[in-house]
């Protein structure tokens, strides 16, 4: 993320968006994957992003984004001005909530260290294990690693090469 972008503390805006937004993405049969609330310069922005089997199309996120609408400018849980986005969450998805770890065992992910262990902030293998506080993947090397989640700057998965 970079340095200008932040995510406002406690989440109360991101809840109070969750619980609004996932009886209605579930209404048009997708699933809600994320909430997100963040300042990119002097811009907010509300980012819902939406899921279902088979991916996401445009209609998709224009629907979810016509149905939000109008119950975001009803309720106005957020004060300052934003923009609303309705996005898929994409080939690397982010892994941030523990039904997306759970969802992605066996899988294969890359995840960014905040402090690099010996020397190395970035890394790749395959998802194992977790719990709500943790992880455990299987580097390339064979050998399992135990993270915290606090730990990371990210953990997404990881559907094609390229990466650290």
């Amino acid at each position: 993320m970079p340095s200008g972008d932040r995510i406002v503390k406690g989440g109360k805006t991101e809840r109070a968006v969750w619980a609004m937004a996932a009886p209605l993405a579930e209404a048009l049969g997708l699933q809600l994957w994320d909430v997100r609330f963040l300042k990119e310069g002097a811009t907010w922005y509300l980012r819902v992003v939406i899921d279902k089997p088979g991916g996401i199309a445009i209609s998709d996120c224009e629907a979810m984004s016509r149905a939000i609408d109008g119950p975001l400018d009803e309720a106005d849980p957020i004060e300052q001005s934003y923009h609303l986005q309705v996005s898929s969450p994409g080939l690397e998805r982010e892994l941030r909530r523990e039904e997306h770890f759970s969802a992605s065992l066996g899988g294969k992910i890359f995840f960014r260290l905040i402090r690099p262990a010996e020397g190395v902030r970035d890394f790749k293998g395959v998802l194992t294990a977790c719990t709500d506080s943790g992880f455990t993947v299987t580097l390339a090397d064979g050998s399992e690693q135990e993270i915290q989640k606090k730990e990371t700057s990210y953990v997404k998965l990881d559907d094609f090469e390229g990466h650290a």
